[in-house]
Protein backbone atom coordinates (compact mmCIF):
# COMPACT_ATOMS: atom_id res chain seq x y z
CA UNK A 1 0.00 0.00 0.00
CA UNK A 2 1.44 3.44 -0.98
CA UNK A 3 2.05 6.05 1.64
CA UNK A 4 -1.23 8.09 1.40
CA UNK A 5 -3.68 5.60 0.74
CA UNK A 6 -1.97 4.29 4.77
CA UNK A 7 -2.65 8.06 5.89
CA UNK A 8 -6.38 7.84 4.35
CA UNK A 9 -7.20 4.54 6.16
CA UNK A 10 -5.60 5.99 9.27
CA UNK A 11 -8.09 8.78 9.34
CA UNK A 12 -10.81 6.68 8.44
CA UNK A 13 -10.29 4.48 11.34
CA UNK A 14 -10.06 7.73 13.88
CA UNK A 15 -13.49 8.96 12.59
CA UNK A 16 -15.36 5.57 13.31
CA UNK A 17 -13.85 5.50 16.55
CA UNK A 18 -14.73 9.18 17.26
CA UNK A 19 -18.63 8.30 15.30
CA UNK A 20 -17.67 10.97 12.35
CA UNK A 21 -19.34 9.80 9.04
CA UNK A 22 -17.31 12.20 6.59
CA UNK A 23 -14.55 14.34 6.62
CA UNK A 24 -14.01 17.11 4.38
CA UNK A 25 -10.42 18.70 4.05
CA UNK A 26 -10.41 21.97 2.20
CA UNK A 27 -6.13 23.35 3.62
CA UNK A 28 -3.60 23.12 1.25
CA UNK A 29 -1.21 21.08 3.59
CA UNK A 30 -3.41 18.76 4.43
CA UNK A 31 -4.46 18.30 0.99
CA UNK A 32 -1.35 17.90 -0.11
CA UNK A 33 -0.92 15.12 2.95
CA UNK A 34 -3.75 13.19 2.04
CA UNK A 35 -3.92 13.11 -1.92
CA UNK A 36 -0.88 14.78 -3.36
CA UNK A 37 -2.20 17.64 -4.76
CA UNK A 38 -3.45 20.96 -3.49
CA UNK A 39 -5.83 22.36 -6.42
CA UNK A 40 -8.61 24.28 -4.96
CA UNK A 41 -11.74 22.38 -3.80
CA UNK A 42 -13.36 20.16 -1.31
CA UNK A 43 -11.50 16.30 -0.12
CA UNK A 44 -14.51 14.64 0.78
CA UNK A 45 -13.22 10.89 3.21
CA UNK A 46 -16.12 9.08 4.39
CA UNK A 47 -15.29 6.69 6.89
CA UNK A 48 -16.12 3.41 4.71
CA UNK A 49 -15.48 3.58 0.78
CA UNK A 50 -13.21 5.98 -1.14
CA UNK A 51 -12.74 9.30 -1.38
CA UNK A 52 -14.06 12.13 -3.48
CA UNK A 53 -12.05 15.52 -4.78
CA UNK A 54 -14.20 18.29 -6.12
CA UNK A 55 -12.21 20.58 -7.31
CA UNK A 56 -12.88 24.47 -8.68
CA UNK A 57 -9.18 25.27 -10.03
CA UNK A 58 -7.38 23.38 -11.55
CA UNK A 59 -9.64 20.58 -12.67
CA UNK A 60 -6.62 19.74 -15.12
CA UNK A 61 -4.01 19.62 -12.83
CA UNK A 62 -6.16 17.83 -9.74
CA UNK A 63 -6.52 15.20 -12.10
CA UNK A 64 -2.71 15.38 -12.88
CA UNK A 65 -1.26 15.09 -9.30
CA UNK A 66 -4.45 13.72 -7.33
CA UNK A 67 -4.22 9.66 -6.21
CA UNK A 68 -8.22 9.88 -5.62
CA UNK A 69 -11.17 10.21 -8.06
CA UNK A 70 -11.60 13.96 -9.03
CA UNK A 71 -14.55 15.31 -9.70
CA UNK A 72 -15.26 19.03 -11.54
CA UNK A 73 -17.03 20.70 -8.07
CA UNK A 74 -19.38 23.17 -10.10
CA UNK A 75 -22.32 24.75 -8.74
CA UNK A 76 -22.97 24.39 -4.85
CA UNK A 77 -26.48 24.29 -5.37
CA UNK A 78 -26.70 20.71 -6.43
CA UNK A 79 -23.69 19.85 -4.09
CA UNK A 80 -25.80 18.15 -1.15
CA UNK A 81 -27.56 15.43 -4.09
CA UNK A 82 -24.09 14.68 -5.55
CA UNK A 83 -22.80 14.03 -2.41
CA UNK A 84 -25.75 11.73 -1.52
CA UNK A 85 -24.89 10.30 -4.82
CA UNK A 86 -21.69 9.72 -4.32
CA UNK A 87 -21.30 8.55 -0.77
CA UNK A 88 -24.90 6.96 -0.30
CA UNK A 89 -24.20 5.21 2.71
CA UNK A 90 -22.83 8.71 4.46
CA UNK A 91 -25.73 10.75 3.47
CA UNK A 92 -28.82 8.89 3.22
CA UNK A 93 -29.54 8.67 6.43
CA UNK A 94 -32.82 7.23 8.31
CA UNK A 95 -35.15 10.15 9.49
CA UNK A 96 -34.36 11.60 13.12
CA UNK A 97 -30.42 10.37 12.01
CA UNK A 98 -28.24 13.42 11.04
CA UNK A 99 -25.11 12.59 9.16
CA UNK A 100 -21.93 13.62 11.41
CA UNK A 101 -19.61 15.58 9.31
CA UNK A 102 -15.95 16.44 10.41
CA UNK A 103 -14.09 19.74 9.12
CA UNK A 104 -10.76 21.46 10.15
CA UNK A 105 -12.13 24.12 12.62
CA UNK A 106 -8.52 25.47 13.28
CA UNK A 107 -8.15 26.36 9.64
CA UNK A 108 -11.57 26.89 7.61
CA UNK A 109 -12.78 30.24 7.09
CA UNK A 110 -16.16 31.15 8.71
CA UNK A 111 -17.39 32.06 4.99
CA UNK A 112 -16.22 28.89 3.39
CA UNK A 113 -18.00 26.61 6.20
CA UNK A 114 -21.32 28.83 6.26
CA UNK A 115 -21.44 27.71 2.05
CA UNK A 116 -20.59 24.14 2.42
CA UNK A 117 -23.09 24.14 6.06
CA UNK A 118 -26.10 25.36 3.57
CA UNK A 119 -25.13 23.10 1.27
CA UNK A 120 -25.31 20.00 3.77
CA UNK A 121 -28.42 21.68 5.94
CA UNK A 122 -29.15 18.12 7.50
CA UNK A 123 -25.72 17.50 8.75
CA UNK A 124 -24.05 17.50 11.83
CA UNK A 125 -20.81 19.33 11.79
CA UNK A 126 -17.69 18.68 14.59
CA UNK A 127 -14.11 19.54 14.89
CA UNK A 128 -11.76 17.23 13.02
CA UNK A 129 -8.72 19.12 12.79
CA UNK A 130 -7.32 17.05 15.49
CA UNK A 131 -7.98 14.18 13.82
CA UNK A 132 -5.66 15.47 11.21
CA UNK A 133 -2.85 16.54 13.54
CA UNK A 134 -2.11 13.71 14.88
CA UNK A 135 -1.99 11.72 12.48
CA UNK A 136 0.60 13.93 10.67
CA UNK A 137 2.10 14.39 13.98
CA UNK A 138 3.89 11.07 13.35
CA UNK A 139 5.87 11.07 10.24
CA UNK A 140 7.33 8.42 7.98
CA UNK A 141 10.71 7.69 6.55
CA UNK A 142 10.18 8.88 3.32
CA UNK A 143 9.00 12.42 5.65
CA UNK A 144 12.17 11.91 7.79
CA UNK A 145 14.28 11.96 4.27
CA UNK A 146 13.04 14.96 3.27
CA UNK A 147 13.56 16.78 6.21
CA UNK A 148 16.88 16.07 6.40
CA UNK A 149 17.46 17.14 2.73
CA UNK A 150 16.18 20.65 3.53
CA UNK A 151 18.95 20.40 7.00
CA UNK A 152 21.58 19.66 5.04
CA UNK A 153 20.86 22.69 2.57
CA UNK A 154 20.38 25.23 5.54
CA UNK A 155 23.95 24.37 6.82
CA UNK A 156 25.06 25.46 3.34
CA UNK A 157 23.88 28.28 3.94
CA UNK A 158 24.81 28.98 7.48
CA UNK A 159 28.27 28.26 6.47
CA UNK A 160 27.87 30.84 3.67
CA UNK A 161 26.19 33.75 6.29
CA UNK A 162 29.28 33.04 8.41
CA UNK A 163 31.84 33.32 5.60
CA UNK A 164 29.42 36.69 4.74
CA UNK A 165 29.23 38.07 7.70
CA UNK A 166 31.43 41.53 8.52
CA UNK A 167 30.81 44.52 10.96
CA UNK A 168 28.66 46.95 9.45
CA UNK A 169 26.79 44.84 6.94
CA UNK A 170 22.74 45.12 7.61
CA UNK A 171 20.78 42.52 9.18
CA UNK A 172 18.70 42.25 5.77
CA UNK A 173 21.49 41.53 3.71
CA UNK A 174 23.03 38.80 5.98
CA UNK A 175 19.50 37.08 5.33
CA UNK A 176 20.00 37.55 1.49
CA UNK A 177 23.25 35.64 1.95
CA UNK A 178 20.66 32.56 3.19
CA UNK A 179 18.04 33.35 0.75
CA UNK A 180 20.24 33.18 -2.39
CA UNK A 181 21.85 29.75 -1.00
CA UNK A 182 18.60 27.58 0.10
CA UNK A 183 16.32 29.36 -3.29
CA UNK A 184 19.48 27.85 -5.78
CA UNK A 185 19.11 24.33 -3.48
CA UNK A 186 15.39 23.81 -3.99
CA UNK A 187 13.78 25.88 -1.12
CA UNK A 188 10.28 26.69 -2.19
CA UNK A 189 10.35 29.88 -1.58
CA UNK A 190 7.86 29.94 1.84
CA UNK A 191 7.94 27.50 5.03
CA UNK A 192 4.02 27.04 5.79
CA UNK A 193 3.13 27.80 9.60
CA UNK A 194 -0.80 26.51 10.50
CA UNK A 195 -1.54 29.67 13.39
CA UNK A 196 -3.73 32.31 12.26
CA UNK A 197 -2.22 35.38 10.82
CA UNK A 198 1.12 33.35 11.59
CA UNK A 199 3.39 34.18 9.14
CA UNK A 200 7.31 33.40 8.63
CA UNK A 201 9.77 34.33 6.32
CA UNK A 202 12.86 32.13 5.88
CA UNK A 203 12.97 32.77 10.39
CA UNK A 204 14.50 35.46 11.60
CA UNK A 205 18.07 36.92 11.71
CA UNK A 206 18.79 39.59 14.19
CA UNK A 207 22.02 41.10 16.00
CA UNK A 208 21.88 43.09 19.40
CA UNK A 209 19.22 45.12 20.58
CA UNK A 210 17.09 44.62 17.24
CA UNK A 211 16.71 40.53 18.03
CA UNK A 212 14.57 41.39 21.20
CA UNK A 213 12.22 43.38 19.77
CA UNK A 214 8.87 42.00 20.47
CA UNK A 215 6.28 41.17 17.79
CA UNK A 216 3.17 39.30 17.04
CA UNK A 217 5.13 36.27 15.75
CA UNK A 218 4.98 33.38 18.42
CA UNK A 219 8.26 33.01 19.37
CA UNK A 220 11.24 34.25 21.93
CA UNK A 221 12.89 36.35 19.33
CA UNK A 222 11.07 38.66 16.98
CA UNK A 223 13.07 41.44 14.95
CA UNK A 224 12.65 45.05 13.92
CA UNK A 225 11.65 43.62 10.24
CA UNK A 226 10.84 46.46 7.35
CA UNK A 227 8.35 48.33 8.84
CA UNK A 228 4.97 48.04 10.60
CA UNK A 229 3.70 45.96 7.16
CA UNK A 230 6.45 43.12 8.19
CA UNK A 231 7.03 43.24 11.55
CA UNK A 232 9.57 40.51 12.49
CA UNK A 233 12.94 39.44 11.22
CA UNK A 234 15.70 41.02 9.98
CA UNK A 235 15.48 44.70 8.92
CA UNK A 236 18.26 47.28 7.42
CA UNK A 237 20.09 47.70 11.45
CA UNK A 238 23.94 47.19 10.78
CA UNK A 239 25.13 44.62 12.48
CA UNK A 240 28.13 45.46 15.01
CA UNK A 241 30.93 43.96 17.51
CA UNK A 242 30.61 42.13 20.63
CA UNK A 243 26.52 42.08 20.23
CA UNK A 244 25.06 38.82 20.05
CA UNK A 245 23.28 37.73 16.00
CA UNK A 246 20.84 35.25 16.55
CA UNK A 247 20.52 33.07 13.26
CA UNK A 248 17.46 31.67 13.63
CA UNK A 249 16.72 30.03 9.95
CA UNK A 250 14.46 27.18 8.29
CA UNK A 251 14.69 25.90 4.65
CA UNK A 252 11.75 23.92 2.69
CA UNK A 253 12.35 21.40 0.20
CA UNK A 254 9.74 19.00 -0.95
CA UNK A 255 6.97 20.85 1.81
CA UNK A 256 9.27 19.88 4.49
CA UNK A 257 10.81 22.22 7.06
CA UNK A 258 14.04 22.09 8.84
CA UNK A 259 14.14 25.02 11.65
CA UNK A 260 17.34 25.58 13.37
CA UNK A 261 19.12 28.03 15.39
CA UNK A 262 22.46 29.47 15.81
CA UNK A 263 24.33 32.53 18.16
CA UNK A 264 27.33 34.02 16.05
CA UNK A 265 28.95 37.33 17.69
CA UNK A 266 31.36 39.84 15.94
CA UNK A 267 34.56 39.83 18.18
CA UNK A 268 33.80 39.21 22.30
CA UNK A 269 30.27 38.49 23.49
CA UNK A 270 30.02 39.73 26.89
CA UNK A 271 30.45 37.43 29.42
CA UNK A 272 26.64 37.34 31.06
CA UNK A 273 25.27 36.80 27.37
CA UNK A 274 28.10 34.06 27.06
CA UNK A 275 26.81 32.73 30.20
CA UNK A 276 22.84 32.35 29.57
CA UNK A 277 23.96 30.73 26.06
CA UNK A 278 25.94 28.25 27.55
CA UNK A 279 22.97 27.35 29.85
CA UNK A 280 20.98 26.71 26.34
CA UNK A 281 23.02 24.61 25.64
CA UNK A 282 22.95 22.79 29.12
CA UNK A 283 19.20 22.79 28.76
CA UNK A 284 18.89 21.40 24.99
CA UNK A 285 21.52 18.41 26.34
CA UNK A 286 19.39 17.41 29.00
CA UNK A 287 16.75 17.36 26.95
CA UNK A 288 18.13 15.59 24.62
CA UNK A 289 18.55 12.86 27.63
CA UNK A 290 15.30 12.44 27.78
CA UNK A 291 14.11 12.50 24.51
CA UNK A 292 12.94 8.90 24.18
CA UNK A 293 9.79 7.14 23.39
CA UNK A 294 7.35 7.50 26.26
CA UNK A 295 9.00 10.28 27.75
CA UNK A 296 5.33 13.36 28.22
CA UNK A 297 5.99 16.19 26.14
CA UNK A 298 4.67 18.68 29.34
CA UNK A 299 8.05 17.22 31.48
CA UNK A 300 10.12 18.18 29.01
CA UNK A 301 9.13 21.70 29.46
CA UNK A 302 8.89 21.90 33.17
CA UNK A 303 11.95 20.25 33.23
CA UNK A 304 13.24 22.68 31.34
CA UNK A 305 11.69 25.77 33.81
CA UNK A 306 13.01 24.08 37.08
CA UNK A 307 17.05 24.04 35.16
CA UNK A 308 16.24 28.06 34.06
CA UNK A 309 15.02 28.74 37.46
CA UNK A 310 17.82 27.13 39.05
CA UNK A 311 20.19 29.33 37.54
CA UNK A 312 18.39 32.79 37.66
CA UNK A 313 17.45 33.45 34.55
CA UNK A 314 13.35 32.74 34.34
CA UNK A 315 12.46 36.47 33.40
CA UNK A 316 14.53 35.82 30.31
CA UNK A 317 13.78 32.22 28.78
CA UNK A 318 11.64 32.08 25.61
CA UNK A 319 11.28 36.04 25.41
CA UNK A 320 11.10 38.66 27.99
CA UNK A 321 7.87 39.76 30.30
CA UNK A 322 4.65 39.69 28.77
CA UNK A 323 6.14 38.88 25.68
CA UNK A 324 7.62 35.04 27.19
CA UNK A 325 6.15 32.38 25.50
CA UNK A 326 5.36 29.00 26.95
CA UNK A 327 6.95 26.44 24.97
CA UNK A 328 10.21 24.77 24.61
CA UNK A 329 9.82 23.19 21.32
CA UNK A 330 7.09 22.15 18.47
CA UNK A 331 6.89 19.67 16.36
CA UNK A 332 7.71 20.38 12.59
CA UNK A 333 6.94 19.21 9.19
CA UNK A 334 5.25 20.71 6.22
CA UNK A 335 4.19 23.04 8.60
CA UNK A 336 6.70 24.99 11.14
CA UNK A 337 3.78 24.41 13.98
CA UNK A 338 3.16 21.25 14.07
CA UNK A 339 2.02 18.32 16.72
CA UNK A 340 3.45 17.76 19.54
CA UNK A 341 4.27 20.94 21.73
CA UNK A 342 6.99 20.60 24.87
CA UNK A 343 4.23 22.93 26.75
CA UNK A 344 2.23 22.57 29.60
CA UNK A 345 -0.99 20.76 28.44
CA UNK A 346 0.52 18.28 26.39
CA UNK A 347 0.32 15.21 27.90
CA UNK A 348 1.24 13.22 24.48
CA UNK A 349 3.95 10.75 24.83
CA UNK A 350 6.81 10.97 22.47
CA UNK A 351 6.77 8.06 19.73
CA UNK A 352 8.88 7.34 16.98
CA UNK A 353 7.90 9.17 14.34
CA UNK A 354 7.44 12.35 15.87
CA UNK A 355 9.93 15.45 14.68
CA UNK A 356 10.17 18.03 16.87
CA UNK A 357 12.37 21.37 17.03
CA UNK A 358 13.63 22.30 20.59
CA UNK A 359 14.93 25.90 20.93
CA UNK A 360 15.97 26.82 24.41
CA UNK A 361 16.34 30.78 23.80
CA UNK A 362 16.85 33.69 26.20
CA UNK A 363 16.08 37.38 25.53
CA UNK A 364 17.67 40.52 26.89
CA UNK A 365 15.62 43.41 26.13
CA UNK A 366 17.89 46.01 24.70
CA UNK A 367 21.10 43.82 23.98
CA UNK A 368 20.10 40.99 22.10
CA UNK A 369 18.99 37.29 21.96
CA UNK A 370 21.45 34.49 22.36
CA UNK A 371 20.50 30.44 22.17
CA UNK A 372 20.70 26.94 20.01
CA UNK A 373 17.93 25.37 18.11
CA UNK A 374 18.22 21.80 16.89
CA UNK A 375 15.60 19.49 14.97
CA UNK A 376 15.46 15.95 16.38
CA UNK A 377 12.94 12.63 14.72
CA UNK A 378 12.31 10.30 17.74
CA UNK A 379 13.18 6.69 16.80
CA UNK A 380 12.53 3.58 18.75
CA UNK A 381 15.60 3.82 21.16
CA UNK A 382 15.93 7.61 21.50
CA UNK A 383 16.23 10.26 19.10
CA UNK A 384 18.35 11.07 15.40
CA UNK A 385 19.46 14.72 15.20
CA UNK A 386 18.54 16.14 11.69
CA UNK A 387 19.86 19.30 12.49
CA UNK A 388 23.50 19.12 10.97
CA UNK A 389 25.19 22.42 11.24
CA UNK A 390 28.27 23.01 13.81
CA UNK A 391 27.39 24.05 17.37
CA UNK A 392 28.89 26.61 20.21
CA UNK A 393 28.85 30.70 19.85
CA UNK A 394 30.60 31.29 15.77
CA UNK A 395 32.89 34.03 16.68
CA UNK A 396 33.57 36.40 14.01
CA UNK A 397 37.13 38.10 14.29
CA UNK A 398 36.79 41.54 13.24
CA UNK A 399 39.94 41.70 10.76
CA UNK A 400 39.90 38.80 8.89
CA UNK A 401 41.01 35.24 9.77
CA UNK A 402 38.61 32.64 9.95
CA UNK A 403 35.50 31.96 12.09
CA UNK A 404 35.98 29.54 15.79
CA UNK A 405 32.90 28.03 17.13
CA UNK A 406 33.30 28.74 20.73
Amino acid sequence: MDERSARRLRLQSKMKEAGIDVCVITQNVDLYYFIGSMQTGYLFIPAEGEPVYFVRRSFVRAREEADVAVEELGSMRGFGSRLAEAFPRQFRKRDGEKTVVAAEYDVLPVQLFQRLEGALPGARWVDGSMLIREIRMIKSAAEIIAIRESARVIDMAYEAALSALKEGMPEVGLMAVVESVIRHNGHMGLMRVRGYNQEIITGMIGAGAAAATPTYFDGPAGGEGLGPASPQSSGWRPIGTGEPILIDIGCCIGGYVIDQTRTAVIGELPDDLRQAYELSETVLRETEARLMPGTICEELYTAALEQVRAAGLSDHFMGFGADQVKFLGHGIGLEIDELPVLARGFRYALEPGMVIAIEPKFTFPGRGVVGIENTYAITETGFEKLTVSREGIAVVPRYGSRVVQQ
